[in-house]
């Protein structure tokens, strides 16, 4: 009984159980050692945690277990350790004599003794079919390898290299070092990236290492495109089952046989001091980064469980399935390329097929249960079916029988037209019709006569007609329009179905017969068809034309699924057959029918379908006046008469074009009639009600509480809090009724609102409002305005009474009011609806709450409930709506839209964040007007809008900020209006990146990708950059930019500088690049620039030294400019322009700013963009905010055509 116990202990309890009765010494001592040996050696430490701790107190508690005898303590200790760490390969034993025997490390062996080892551990052979065979009984180490690396390559991997599949044994193989498993792995893939496959960690030296695969192996690889099957057995162990499961887990080999035994990487037996006391103990382990596991203690898990004598035979059989797949998929791939009716979908499932995955079959069901899979994935198409051949197929081939040959003898055509339909006068007039096959179509003109007097007369005054197909088998598709044409009026065409045939490549349309004989029975009256298991074929297509036609009402059972539009092949060498589709049903939709049986309208047992057929036929007889009452009741009470108008009309022709055919009764109508109702007037609000008894008045006189019942009313709907901040929370559930408030108003001032009415701004939850009475709205939102002038909040219009009415605030109300300054959020949610919405939608509209959620569910102010006739029908039809004070206009019904969307859930967390946020608006809006009245390069304007921003602030508008983003779009775009310069906006504090130290190569590749240089006719040269760079930066290369760019245009006779796609840069290089289009021998003052920061003037000079030669002030040069030239490039045309040496073509400039500084406002994350530079206003304003104009206007995609035909005329002029 004591060692059962033991194995349910933890470690330590078992240690300590060990010390817990007399004080033997030598138990003592021997546990104490024993956990010292573990905390050091075993693999899993983590599980030893408090061991040590634990010993030292059953020491001191004096209690030790008297257990003298030693190999009896060894078993009690063994179980205990076992059971504690769940680890079986513990072990302690007592063994006063072993003498431990450490077996050579095979790298050290003589070289003869290697290969003898080798040789007898690794048998090959080469079976049949080319398949190759290796048994491994010993996985073979890296330095052994490496020793005998010819050896092993010309005898072992060149041998088994060329084989076309692979069975590699490691039944037998039960030692073997860990360092021979990554070239195992490596020889059965593929070059490629390194995968990591194995790590090892080993607790003595506290060490983890990595196993991967390696770059290059000792012979040709075998590579992973060939089957490999591994051989396991109960005996393989160590090495051979990290491989085997390393193999497995890649996908890259099947194992078959048994579970293999659950080595260890590594296990020592040490002795425990000098007791004669040794424990076995796993020290090293093994993790799979592949699957985060171990084949350690648990085994490989093959994936064909067999009897280990029994795996070759198995493996051959197995190869020879696998070996069969790349044909199987050829010969199903051809097959379907051949008669596969989707030829659209035919590339996709080929390729599909060739590319799919295979390395889970391991047998002939397996291969057909994939391959069916694989292409049903694709095609999504049920007809397309691969199976076993001893499976019971469903589809047959589809061909029509052979044409008979019909005698031309009146009375046998007269016999078989009897024989063919079975009609009958059923009770109250209704007809009755019954064929079991659909005849072959060469056959029907022959029979029209005979049908015609022996089915179409009897039949052409019945008031409804059943048409039995309950044993109607099929026959031919192409016989369905003449049926269907007695069923339709014969004024006008309409098409029935087509049908594509892809071995024939034909499309057929089928639409009305316009010659049948007889009377038709037309499209007016009732068609009722029967159905049940055994219909099949075309009788399945007769029933599902009569639906989606809308022609008739099926009743009965759902048909078998049997459409004959496929063909069986058996797929070459194998025991599948592929059913194929070779023929498309299309309806008079255009839908595709993919056969799986006709659902009927009315589902009910075979039998009982004629007696179901008659109930229904009774139902639709009093059908028409109940959608027309239904009409009439929209008419009268939907609150938008309009609609109800369009809505009534559209019901009654629905009916009369057939769509009511499919309802079959009270239920089915009802949800019809829902559908039909929300889909046509866009009003999610109507229902139709099933009631067996009559629902209750939703707008019923709510009782007014006993003075006991107040006090749970407030606890049950309301609950406030005042959070961090001085921020109200104020959560209630549902809309009370006016005459409630009334009676619980003061204690509902007392214990609610008078909690949070002194908050600096208040939350009120409607997430789990529901709705209920809107009486009290007008009171609720009166609280959240001031009491003079009274607001309108919105008006209502009643259908019933013809009314409009405006609801205004309350000029009174109890208590103190919020009143109209303090921020006020409405957290809604999916679930928010009714009453609750429309208060919600009433904050919104007059901006009076910021509203934070989900969208509302869109129900209505006000509904009515009405019976339907005399039916069990009502109508919930809302018979108000509500007009907003705003603008007027109907409040739509789809529920209101959050002004901040998220996840209910996110929704009070995102109130207070943006709570948090418009508490620092005034202070990041403050801090921007003084930074602009204090940096901005125009101090004047710059101390105008810092005074109209802060106008800005005051009036409210930025009061709705609901996030950073917004306050600073909202910013950004009031500066800009403010000041007229783009340059002057909000900006993000991303640090310039260092400069690069690139070298001469690297900078003459960035030049030629910066630059572009051409030279057109006339010696015309061409220079387009994008951008200005430093000046800093631009002289230490200035050498490379003139030989790789500069000299390539600066002996033309005349020059396009095109900057049309230039966005600017620092203007440092501005003066630089001026002075190359002056002379040397005269100074000129380009432009001068204020800065604001220092209050200094610079002046900005040509240069009188350059690298490189000038193009001077004699040749001609044209600019080309767009709407996005900007910043440093309008500095170099309006210096250009000012002093008269280019003409501008194109379009005017951006009007954008010298380059801007960023600055932090204030403490805040928000920074500005400000110009703290301008040029020269001494003449009139330069070209920030307003831009360069061009002296010739054109649209920037044709200034350089207008450019190069300027120089062309003036060059073409002078030859």
């Amino acid at each position: 009984m004591a060692v059962i116990q033991l194995t349910s202990l933890p470690l330590a309890m078992i240690l300590c159980f060990a010390l817990s009765a007399s004080a033997a010494p030598f138990q003592t001592a021997l546990v104490l050692d024993m956990a010292q040996i573990l905390l050091e050696n075993y693999c899993f430490p983590e599980n030893l945690v408090g061991m040590q701790e634990a010993i030292q107190q059953a020491i001191h508690s004096g209690e030790i277990l008297q257990i003298q005898d030693r190999k009896t303590l060894a078993a009690v200790l063994t179980v205990g350790v076992q059971g504690a760490l769940n680890d079986p390969r513990l072990a302690v034993t007592y063994e006063p004599n072993y003498v431990p025997v450490l077996p050579p490390l095979l790298p050290s062996l003589p070289a003869e003794q290697l290969v003898r080892l080798v040789r007898n551990s690794v048998k090959l052979d080469v079976l049949e079919n080319n398949v190759g065979y290796l048994r491994m009984d010993r996985i073979i180490g890296a330095g052994t390898a490496a020793k005998l690396g010819s050896l092993l390559r010309d005898n072992v991997w060149k041998k088994v290299a060329h084989t076309s599949s692979m069975i590699f044994d490691l039944r037998y193989s039960t030692a073997g070092e860990l360092s021979g498993v990554p070239f195992l792995v490596s020889f059965f893939s593929d070059p490629g990236p390194l995968i990591h496959i194995d790590t090892v960690y080993d607790r003595p030296s506290n060490s983890t290492e990595e196993l991967w695969t390696t770059s290059s192996v000792m012979a040709e690889r075998y590579g992973k495109k060939k089957d490999l099957i591994i051989l396991t057995s109960k005996r393989t162990m160590g090495a051979a089952e990290a491989v085997a499961y390393t193999l497995k887990h890649l996908k890259r080999a099947i194992v078959v046989g048994e579970r293999s035994a659950g080595g260890s990487v590594k296990v020592q037996k040490i002795k425990i001091a000098d007791s004669g006391f040794y424990i076995t103990v796993p020290v090293a382990r093994s993790v799979s980064p592949i699957t985060g596991q171990s084949w350690e203690v648990s085994g490989v898990a093959p994936s064909v469980n067999i009897i280990a004598k029994e795996a070759v035979v198995n493996a051959k059989s197995l190869l020879a399935v696998r070996s069969a797949i790349p044909k199987a998929v050829q010969s199903i791939s051809n097959i379907i390329e051949r008669y596969y009716a989707f030829t659209d979908r035919v590339p996709a499932l080929l390729y599909h097929l060739q590319a799919a995955d295979f390395f889970s079959v391991i047998s002939e069901e397996d291969l057909a249960t994939k391959l069916n899979q694989e292409s049903q994935a694709i095609s999504e198409d049920p007809r397309l079916i691969m199976r076993l051949k001893d499976d019971q197929f469903a589809l047959t081939d589809n061909k029509d029988s052979e044409e008979e040959k019909v005698p031309d003898d009146s009375a046998f055509l007269g016999t078989l037209a009897d024989a063919l339909f079975k009609v009958e006068i059923l009770a109250d007039n209704t007809g009755y019709l019954r064929f079991d096959k659909f005849v072959d179509s060469s056959m029907v003109p022959e029979l029209m006569e005979h049908m015609k007097n022996r089915v179409w007369e009897p039949l052409k005054d019945t008031e409804n007609l059943i048409i039995d197909l309950r044993y109607n088998t099929g026959g031919s598709s192409a016989s369905l329009s003449y049926i269907l044409s007695y069923l339709h009026d014969g004024l006008e065409k309409h098409h029935f179905f087509t049908i594509f045939d892809r071995i024939q490549n034909t499309t057929i349309e089928y639409d009305t017969l316009p010659g049948i004989t007889g009377p038709r029975y037309g499209s007016k009256r009732g068609v009722y068809v029967l159905t049940s298991y055994y219909t099949a074929s075309v009788g399945e297509e007769f029933a599902y034309l009569m639906q989606s036609l809308h022609r008739g009402t099926v009743i009965g059972e759902i048909t078998s699924g049997t459409l004959m539009h496929s063909k069986t092949f058996q797929v070459e060498d194998t025991g599948i057959a592929i059913s194929v589709p070779f023929i498309n049903f299309i309806d008079n939709n255009g839908e595709f029918w993919l056969g799986g049986g006709v659902v009927p309208d009315a589902i009910v047992l075979a039998e009982d379908a004629v007696e179901h057929a008659h109930e229904v036929i009774e139902f639709h007889r009093g059908l028409e006046q109940l959608i027309q009452r239904m009409g009439k009741l929209l008419e009268m009470h939907y609150a938008i008469h309009e609609v109800a108008l369009k809505v009534s009309e559209v019901l009654l022709s629905k009916w009369a074009e057939g769509l009511y055919r499919s309802v079959v009764d009270l239920e089915s109508l009802a949800s019809q009639l829902t559908s039909d109702l929300q889909e046509t007037s866009g009003d999610h609000r109507i229902h139709i009600l099933y009631c067996d008894v009559e629902p209750e008045s939703t707008r019923e006189v709510p009782q007014v509480p006993t003075a006991e019942e107040v006090g749970y009313i407030i606890d049950a709907l309301f609950k406030t809090d005042v959070m961090p901040g001085n921020v109200g929370y104020l959560r209630f559930d549902m809309m009370i009724d006016m005459e409630v408030v009334k009676a619980i108003g003061p204690q509902l001032i007392k214990s609610v609102w008078n909690k949070v009415v002194d908050t600096d701004a208040l939350i009120v939850d409607m997430r789990y409002n529901t709705g209920g009475y809107s009486t009290a709205i007008p009171l609720l939102c009166t609280y959240f305005f001031d009491a003079e002038p009274t607001q309108h909040l919105y008006s209502v219009f009643d259908r019933a009474t013809t009314t409009m009415t405006e609801v205004m605030t309350a000029p009174r109300v109890l208590g103190q009011r919020y009143g109209s300054h303090n921020d006020i959020y409405i957290l809604t949610s999916h679930m928010t609806g009714s009453a609750a919405e429309t208060f919600t939608r009433t904050m919104k509209d007059l901006r009076r709450a910021t509203v934070i959620g989900e969208p509302t569910v869109g129900g209505s102010l006000s509904s009515g409930t009405y019976q339907i006739g005399g039916s069990v029908l009502y109508a919930s039809i809302p018979n108000q709506v509500v007009l907003s004070a705003v603008t007027g206009k109907v409040w739509t019904v789809k529920g209101v839209t959050p002004d901040v969307e998220v996840n209910a859930e996110d929704a009070l967390a995102t109130a207070i964040k943006i709570l948090n946020l418009r508490a620092q608006v005034p202070a990041v809006v403050e801090g921007a007007a003084t930074l602009i009245m204090e940096k901005y390069a125009f101090e004047a304007a710059g101390a105008e809008v810092a005074e109209k921003l802060n106008g800005l602030l005051a009036s409210g508008e930025y009061n709705a900020v609901n996030s950073k983003d917004e306050l600073e779009a909202m910013l950004s775009a009031d500066l800009k209006t403010l000041s007229g310069d783009k340059g002057l906006k909000t900006t993000s504090n991303t640090p310039p990146l260092p400069p690069m130290n690139y070298t001469p190569e690297v900078f003459i590749e960035l030049i030629k990708v910066s630059f572009q240089t051409d030279v057109f006719e006339n010696n015309i040269g061409y220079l387009r950059f994008d951008m200005f760079g430093d000046f800093e930066e631009v002289k230490a290369i200035a050498q490379i930019i003139v030989e790789h760019v500069w000299n390539k245009v600066v002996n033309t006779d005349a020059m396009i500088i095109d900057l049309r796609n230039n966005v600017g840069g620092p203007t440092t290089a501005i003066s630089g690049f001026c002075s190359y289009f002056f002379d040397a021998d005269k100074k000129i003052l380009l432009d001068k620039l204020y800065d604001r920061s220092s209050g200094t003037t610079k002046e900005m000079w040509t240069l009188p030294e350059l690298t490189g030669t000038r193009y001077g002030t004699k040749k001609s040069l044209i600019i080309l400019t767009s709407g996005a030239t900007a910043g440093a490039a309008e500095e170099f045309v309006y210096i250009m322009k000012r002093h008269g040496r280019a003409m501008i073509v194109g379009e005017a400039t951006a009007g954008s700013s010298h380059p801007a500084k960023t600055f932090r406002v204030g403490d805040t994350d928000v920074f500005l963009s400000i110009p703290t530079v301008h040029s020269d206003t001494a003449a009139g304003p330069a070209w920030e905010g307003t831009g360069v104009a061009p002296h010739i206007p054109a649209s920037a995609e044709a200034a350089l055509g207008t450019a190069k035909a300027i120089f062309n005329k003036h060059f073409g002029g002078q030859k």
